[in-house]
């Protein structure tokens, strides 16, 4: 058997900026990092479950959008770590910068006024997520994710 290291797996050799700690396609060939794949359904199915009680309980759509995040995050995750190419690994990150602007949109929320909405925080937010994501597009290296 061939060391970890040069086996082969079902997407091929990894294209992403960073690898883990795990040895690529040791325990499945469609799965590069088996263990950090399977450990993503923590941040698939509760989630998911959380979003549909949301909904049937009628709770704000804030809380909606933040279990909506965390699913997002978990799939992206899912399929970096599944395939270690770096269109995954786009992903896999840049949903956890839009997932922390949700979250803070929703910290806000806590403590406005009622029927008032903050569109300068809203500006901010979405011209943060727009130039980290130029940012990943443009220099190929995960600077954000890293810091």
């Amino acid at each position: 058997m061939a060391p970890a290291a040069d086996r082969e797996g079902y997407w091929g050799p990894p294209t992403s900026t960073l690898e883990w700690c795990e040895e690529n396609y040791a325990v499945s060939y469609y799965i590069a990092e088996f263990w950090n794949t399977v450990s993503n359904l923590i941040f698939i199915l509760p989630p998911i479950y959380g979003a549909i009680q949301t909904y049937k309980d009628g709770l704000e759509k804030r809380y909606l959008a933040a279990y909506l995040c965390l699913t997002a995050v978990g799939l992206g995750s899912w399929c970096f770590h599944m395939t270690l190419k770096y269109e995954m690994q786009l992903l896999d990150e840049l949903p956890m910068i839009y997932s922390c602007c949700v979250f803070v949109y929703c910290l806000y929320e806590c403590f406005k006024y009622k029927n008032t909405v903050n569109y300068a925080l809203l500006f901010l937010l979405i011209t943060y997520s727009v130039v980290v994501s130029i940012v990943y597009l443009d220099l190929k290296e995960p600077v954000f994710h890293q810091v």
